[in-house]
């Protein structure tokens, strides 16, 4: 996406008049408003640009890190696992009450 007008030839923009041209007043205040929306435009495309590319460096990252655990732990596999410590910890001693 080419961008045609920056805020110097917003700022720098003569226009002709007429007969019953418009009035520069009215055509001036416009244009510094306009400059004032082409100045937040900039600074938040700068700001996305950035954030894109932070996002990105940080996917990159976490791609080449290995998977640390599996995040898709059901409710069986941690009881299968507390079973199985409550029986290292404490044995036989679990089943003798019973």
């Amino acid at each position: 996406m080419e961008i045609k007008l920056d805020t110097k030839t917003i700022l720098e923009k003569e226009f002709k008049t007429g007969l019953r041209g418009y009035n520069q007043e009215d055509v001036d205040l416009f244009l510094d408003q306009v400059i004032q929306d082409y100045e937040a435009f900039k600074k938040t495309i700068s700001e996305l640009r950035m954030e894109n590319e932070r996002l990105k460096d940080e996917l990159a990252a976490q791609a080449k890190r290995p998977a640390a655990t599996n995040t898709n732990t059901t409710n069986f596999d941690l009881l299968k696992r507390i079973s199985n410590l409550e029986k290292h910890v404490f044995g036989s001693k679990l089943y003798d009450y019973e």
